[in-house]
């Protein structure tokens, strides 16, 4: 569908929109703030972490307390992996737990948090590289709600989350997130939920509460990745290949890491970065999250 027949789809939507001043309306549905909402990347690691307390989900706690209250939570999650780019729209999410071998407790948690389909609708309608779909059937994976959960425990913010087109590389999600760099200003905090180091075959399951323990080549090439972060230098970061033997190694696969460039495109240039969970997890693994703003 292209651009103009999309935005035609919207306007006789359900909502009953039938003008382009209802239209406008609708895309106003959150007003411009004076301040700023910050961005983060955060590396979730184990789905216990959801339900445990934790180093790591006591500062996620402390964050939500650190940065204003959002309108809405939008999350670019590792475990939604697509083909095309959708947005959950749906009034009311379903808590999704899309793991295995965990304790009964783990797959019990409900996070109900709404949703907010006029939000996913704006949304889409900011992102022109491509057509955005409105999903009525995912809703909230781990990489979303273990997180969210322990930052807003009340469940009453509306949580969306965005997914990833395997099918693009690196600088696509990079180039799409700027696309959606005025929801910041609405005060929809945007969230890129992964692992900036994750090799899940070389983790060290007897080292794994071992404190801050990692290989050399996962220290190592997680100290460039936030020297590259601090120095604003995101090509090599989006060109992560050509980093050398350690990034291969941290990114096997790359539905971990393309969070991370969502959240990078979303800096602008007064921004401050900074760092929290700066930890290694059984060797391979990373925890190091990133705050923009």
């Amino acid at each position: 569908m292209e651009r103009k027949q999309f935005i035609q789809s919207i306007l006789k939507g359900a909502v009953g929109m039938t003008t382009l001043s209802a239209f406008n309306k609708f895309t106003e549905n959150l007003q411009e703030q004076d301040q700023l909402m910050p961005v983060l990347f955060v590396g979730h690691g184990s789905p216990m972490n959801g339900i445990e307390d934790t180093e790591f989900s006591r500062r996620w706690t402390q964050m939500a307390k650190e940065i204003p209250t959002p309108k809405a939570v939008l999350v670019v999650s590792a475990h939604w992996f697509t083909q095309g780019t959708k947005i959950t729209a749906m009034d009311f999410p379903k808590t999704i737990h899309d793991f295995g071998g965990f304790p009964k407790e783990l797959f019990e948690v409900q996070y109900p948090a709404p949703g907010d389909p006029l939000l996913a609708k704006e949304t889409a309608a900011l992102i022109h590289t491509t057509q955005v779909e409105l999903n009525h059937d995912w809703g909230l994976d781990h990489g979303t709600w273990t997180i969210v959960r322990h930052m807003y425990p009340d469940a009453k913010i509306p949580v969306l989350q965005l997914s990833i087109d395997y099918s693009k590389g690196p600088q696509y999600h990079y180039d799409l997130a700027k696309e959606i760099y005025n929801l910041r200003k609405k005060g929809v905090l945007i969230i890129g939920s992964g692992n900036m180091v994750h090799n899940l075959r070389m983790v060290a399951w007897d080292k794994l509460n071992e404190t801050d323990y990692g290989y050399d080549w996962a220290k190592n090439i997680n100290d460039k990745f936030k020297s590259l972060i601090l120095d604003g230098n995101h090509k090599p970061l989006i060109n992560y290949s050509e980093l050398g033997k350690d990034a291969l190694l941290a990114i096997p696969t790359p539905e971990h890491y393309l969070p991370l460039l969502y959240t990078l495109g979303l800096k602008g240039s007064k921004d401050n970065v900074s760092f929290f969970n700066d930890k290694a997890v059984g060797g391979s693994l990373t925890m190091t999250s990133v705050k923009i703003g």
